[in-house]
């Protein structure tokens, strides 16, 4: 009997909720590179802007596609696919400090005003990023299953240590045009409307390949925030799963910690739970949203 299909170990073991999924496009941002992104109308031209950004080896729509709707309900919402990711920007290198800037264009090319940045467990990690490197575009912050670093034991030193190692020798895989035209046909097989949500879900899982999740673990093993994050000067909240096993809770709890003000809101999950137990992710996150938009208007104030 042959092993069973990668799409029905899905379908058998994993519960995804069905919901609409908002369509995009391609989205150039000048000198950088294209990008895909989704960008949902809020009730009101004037509803807050909130940024979403993605996991390691997902997607823009892959990571928030659960909470997208809801939160569409207050706020405009945008997602994009990060570099390498998805049908995200091909460069020679992954670098965490691009990703951000390629934030910072997207909003500019969108012609938003300030924005709410939120990101997922590497999102998170760009999202602090952001702040760091434009701060004039960031009116608060969500953190949602993420550290300030990734270096806090030996096994750990050891692990990102030889994964740097061994990224620095592939890395003119991706000057390699095999490497980049598979990429590119995997992305634009991604169906948009799906009829099984599995499916579809599989598909934009796909669309990231392994030569980038590593390039990406690589940069995060060199991420280090802490020696900045007490100058965080917007509202932050920092959604922390309890029962992650990738970032350990007590790294989440530091960091909210180490942010002056920033909210705590708990979720007992592990770290998939944006999309695996999005019926207990979703209600902490726009709570976390919410608790940082009610601080916003104190926050122009002191600006001011």
């Amino acid at each position: 009997m042959p092993p069973p299909s990668p799409l029905r170990l899905v379908r058998n073991r994993v519960y995804l909720p069905w919901v609409p999924i908002p369509e995009g496009r391609l989205v150039d941002l000048p000198g950088r590179g294209s990008t895909y992104v989704t960008d949902t109308a809020g009730p009101s031209p004037d509803s807050p802007t909130v940024v979403l950004l993605h996991a390691l080896g997902c997607t823009g729509l892959l990571t928030w596609f659960p909470v997208i709707a809801r939160l569409a309900r207050k706020h405009r919402v945008v997602t994009l696919d990060q570099r390498w990711h998805g049908q995200g920007i091909r460069s020679d290198d992954f670098s965490l400090h691009d990703c951000a800037d390629d934030v910072a264009a997207l909003v500019e090319v969108l012609g938003l005003d300030e924005v709410v940045v939120a990101g997922y467990s590497m999102g998170g990690v760009v999202a602090q990023r952001v702040w760091r490197q434009h701060p004039a575009i960031v009116s608060g912050l969500v953190l949602c299953s993420t550290a300030d670093r990734f270096q806090g034991s030996v096994a750990e030193r050891v692990f990102f240590t030889g994964m740097g190692a061994s990224m620095l020798g592939l890395r003119e895989m991706s000057r390699s045009r095999t490497a980049t035209r598979a990429a590119r046909v995997a992305a634009g097989a991604v169906d948009l409307q799906p009829n099984d949500i599995q499916d579809w879900a599989l598909g934009e899982f796909r669309s990231t390949s392994p030569w980038a999740i590593g390039q990406a673990l690589a940069a995060l093993g060199r991420h280090h925030s802490r020696p900045w994050l007490s100058r965080i000067d917007v509202p932050t909240a920092v959604v922390v799963t309890t029962s992650d096993r990738v970032v350990p809770t007590e790294r989440q709890v530091g960091l909210a910690r180490a942010i002056r003000g920033a909210t705590m809101h708990e979720v007992d999950s592990g770290h998939a739970a944006c999309v695996l137990e999005s019926e207990k992710f979703v209600p902490a996150f726009l709570e976390a949203v919410g608790t940082v938009n009610a601080r916003r208007r104190d926050f122009a104030q002191r600006r001011a």
